[in-house]
């Protein structure tokens, strides 16, 4: 399987090449089109958390209905079969950037609203610890969020809101962003989350809710957020009774 990115930072789209035989699952919104010789399965994935009570406070919501966050976590996804050499296209519901990680054997988390695509081999779990000590929905979009352990082996297809950084944190560098900006990040990196007041926030007008990051590993952040999208969105006057 190869790939391309084109059209970004601002208005991305994940170009994924099929060989015959070769399979990749795709979050159902990120679906753009694909080739004649593509098979679509779409199936229901179990993803498990071990912490039934903090599941449901994490940042990130995977895109489709809405849904509470379970210990067996069900949704639909997309998975694409090649029957002839082909190809599936991708891309993010906002206007952002795509990433592609490589990965072998380890593993990464993702905000699972930045979830896009994945290899087979890349085995995707609801991280427990997200949300202890404060995690909450945000206040715009009153949506539930979570992150995912994405591990395993082949790419890792990420979103963002706008353009996607890079930081490299070395061994016990500290690190502070607002959950907002949140993308993904190494597993090797320690994170904690809790509420900071005062902080320039679109999830709360009394405290942001950031994230407090200790290397080493690398740390993606997007240059914008979903929350500031919907907090800026025009609102049509409501109807009145006549």
């Amino acid at each position: 399987m190869r790939h391309e990115i084109l059209h970004r930072p601002s208005y991305a789209l994940g170009v994924i090449h099929l060989e015959s035989g070769e399979r990749i699952k795709v979050e159902p919104d990120a679906v753009v089109s694909m080739s004649s010789t593509i098979h679509l399965d779409t199936s229901t994935r179990t993803y498990r958390s071990t912490h039934v009570e903090t599941s449901k406070r994490f940042f990130g919501v995977l895109r489709g209905p809405k849904r509470s966050v379970q210990r067996d976590e069900s949704f639909w996804m997309n998975n694409f079969t090649a029957e002839a050499p082909g190809e599936v296209t991708i891309a993010p519901a906002l206007p952002g950037d795509i990433e592609a990680i490589q990965l072998e054997g380890e593993s990464i988390m993702a905000q699972s609203g930045s979830f896009l695509a994945a290899d087979t081999g890349i085995e995707i779990k609801i991280d427990s610890k997200w949300g202890e000590g404060g995690g909450a929905q945000t206040s715009v979009s009153k949506e539930e969020r979570f992150l995912l352990k994405c591990e395993g082996a082949g790419s890792l297809f990420i979103s963002s809101v706008g353009a996607i950084h890079l930081k490299e944190l070395a061994n016990g560098e500290q690190y502070t962003v607002d959950a907002g900006h949140m993308v993904a990040f190494d597993s090797s990196i320690q994170y904690s989350v809790e509420r900071s007041v005062g902080w320039k926030s679109t999830l709360s007008e009394e405290g942001g809710l950031v994230c407090k990051l200790v290397g080493p590993g690398r740390f993606y952040m997007q240059t914008r957020s979903d929350d500031a999208f919907a907090s800026r969105r025009p609102q049509l006057p409501s109807r009145r009774s006549s």
